[in-house]
């Protein structure tokens, strides 16, 4: 007895990737930016520090991006981050004529996802929200605006410098030769490792979207540093992109035949 082969499943539509990416990015900035508002200093001001602090906040991103991969990657491939995927353009393993709709529906859910931390900070004690915001609202920044009082040159070269092992990293364990079902979890824990790096310097940026929906409830100072956490990170990722296409992802040409 014989059964019928299951039908392969069909390519998600381009709505489904984009929905996907909404959801990704909300989920992505929702849990990073809710921890560090809620949970990363917790107690500290009563002596009671229950707070989950730097590699709390690193955790939280890693997981939360690592789950997002396995949940939305297989319909649009799990990108979250402008830089990500203009990256993965550059490296050839994605259309360049589709990077604008991923961009965009990027950005949009990482807006919806600090929005929603907005709103539940607003129903905090006294004070609570002013101070969220006061901080930049877990914003990026260097200089007065840096969590190490770090210059511009430091988060340039961090941001230029992480973003690109971080696409070296994506590009390697998605490659066809790679250990498959592993990705994401490899994924996750470079980020991890990364923010740890980062935090410090400038508060981690590695994603326009990201930094774009801070700053906006950050305001002013906040605002006006912004273009570092746009320009930079995608420049990482590009060269990343393009390194990895040049020198690693080259297709072995057979002999010419007589």
């Amino acid at each position: 007895m014989s059964f019928p082969a299951a039908p392969e499943p069909s390519e998600p539509s381009l709505a489904a990737k984009l929905i996907a990416e909404v959801a990704g990015t909300f989920l992505l900035v929702f849990a990073l930016v809710g921890a560090a508002t809620f949970s990363a200093a917790f107690g500290f001001a009563d002596g009671n520090p229950l707070g989950v602090g730097f590699l709390g906040v690193a955790l939280t991103l890693g997981l939360t991006v690592m789950i997002g991969a396995f949940a939305f990657g297989p319909i649009s491939g799990g990108h979250f981050n402008p830089a990500v995927t203009l990256g993965l353009a550059a490296g050839g393993r994605f259309a360049w004529k589709d990077t604008i709709g991923y961009i965009v529906a990027q950005v949009v859910g990482g807006l919806l996802g600090a929005t929603a931390v907005f709103g539940l900070a607003s129903g905090g004690p006294d004070g609570f929200l002013d101070n969220a915001i006061a901080g930049g609202f877990v914003s990026n920044g260097y200089g007065e605006l840096s969590p190490g009082g770090f210059g511009i040159g430091s988060a340039i070269a961090a941001e230029i410098i992480i973003t690109f092992l971080f696409l070296l990293v994506i590009l390697s364990v998605t490659h066809v030769r790679a250990v498959h079902g592993f990705a994401p979890i490899a994924i996750g824990f470079t980020l991890t490792i990364m923010l740890l790096v980062t935090i410090p310097i400038d508060n981690a940026s590695l994603n326009p979207a990201r930094s774009l929906a801070t700053a906006v409830f950050g305001g002013g100072d906040w605002l006006a540093q912004l273009w570092v956490f746009i320009v930079f990170p995608i420049v990482g990722a590009l060269i990343a992109g393009f390194t990895y296409r040049f020198l690693f992802d080259t297709v072995k040409k057979l002999p010419a035949q007589n």
